[in-house]
């Protein structure tokens, strides 16, 4: 009776073991599909990265040697504006995103959707503060305009009432002062009224930091009224021209800074590609390795159950 007993038991405690066994073997597999899939995008991205960080940090040494002339652009328009306006908190401001058309450079087109996102919002990380630190209120109508096919997709979804104007096909190479001034020429002969420009772009920190900043340059019309301009007798048209060329001069500025910290963060993004792939193996092969043991365990446990039992 005992050992008939022993062996009715048998039969239920090896066959629910199955299933069991199953699932793992399963689990085993689909982790080991993965691991060789993951090793092999490693391999490619390797050799991938590897070239395109070689053409990224031969492009970012031309991108930097443009960044540093364009800057000396941007330190006269400082200049020039410390000494004749003060700065301005009120007022038309028209804003002008600079980003790119391509991918694969990290947060560079996101980074300053997010401020300008933070901006219009009065948010503490505001990027225009007045006196005492404080966010500028913005008029939540102000009208916005994109370099970068990148940041106007972003930008589309949250501000589609502001925008009015988006260029491309600009920044493919090195930017030059042409098309600074061809961006210039459409801004002031579009339609859109503003006192100030608010140029949103990414600044060059180091070759593996950026941070989005602005530069506000003035309108034709505020140059007009400011008191440092006032105190000389100039003709009606210098002015306008000085408002056109001191915009130019400053999107030339933010162009270059822009392309060198895009470049940059291409080739970083391009290292990281690789190390992401090492850590993803790394991972996938502990977690394969633990599931394989605790399969073995329970095979293990399975036939020492069994052969008690008999």
């Amino acid at each position: 009776m005992l050992s008939l007993r022993t062996l009715s038991r048998a039969p239920r405690v090896l066959p629910a073991a199955g299933p069991g066994n199953a699932r793992n073997m399963a689990t085993l597999r689909e982790i080991e599909m993965r691991l060789k899939s993951v090793k092999n995008i490693e391999k490619i991205t390797q050799q991938v990265s590897l070239s395109m960080k070689i053409v990224a940090s031969t492009k970012l040494a031309k991108a930097q040697r443009a960044m540093a002339a364009g800057k000396e652009y941007g330190v006269a328009n400082s200049e020039v504006f410390a000494h004749a306006t003060s700065p301005s908190t009120s007022g038309n401001k028209l804003f002008l995103v600079i980003s790119s058309d391509k991918g694969l450079c990290g947060g560079i087109h996101s980074s300053v959707t997010k401020a300008t996102r933070r901006t219009f919002a009065g948010t503490s990380e505001s990027l225009l503060l007045d006196a005492d630190s404080k966010p500028v209120e913005i008029d939540q109508a102000s009208p916005v305009m994109v370099i970068g096919d990148k940041s106007k997709a972003q930008l589309v979804r949250v501000l589609s009432g502001n925008l009015r104007l988006s260029f491309n096909q600009i920044g493919k190479d090195v930017p030059t002062f042409a098309d600074a001034a061809g961006v210039a020429d459409l801004i002031i002969k579009s339609d859109v009224k503003y006192d100030s420009v608010v140029l949103v772009y990414n600044k060059f920190v180091s070759a593996i930091s950026y941070e989005p900043t602005t530069v506000e340059v003035r309108g034709e019309a505020s140059l007009k009224e400011s008191e440092g301009f006032k105190a000389y007798e100039m003709e009606d048209d210098f002015t306008k021209d000085l408002a056109e060329f001191s915009l130019a001069n400053a999107i030339f500025a933010a162009l270059t800074e822009s392309h060198a910290c895009e470049i940059s963060a291409r080739r970083n993004a391009m290292d990281n590609a690789s190390k992401n792939a090492k850590d993803m193996i790394g991972s996938l092969q502990m977690k394969y390795n633990r599931g394989r043991q605790a399969a073995i365990t329970n095979e293990l446990v399975d036939i020492i159950t069994g052969a008690s039992a008999l």
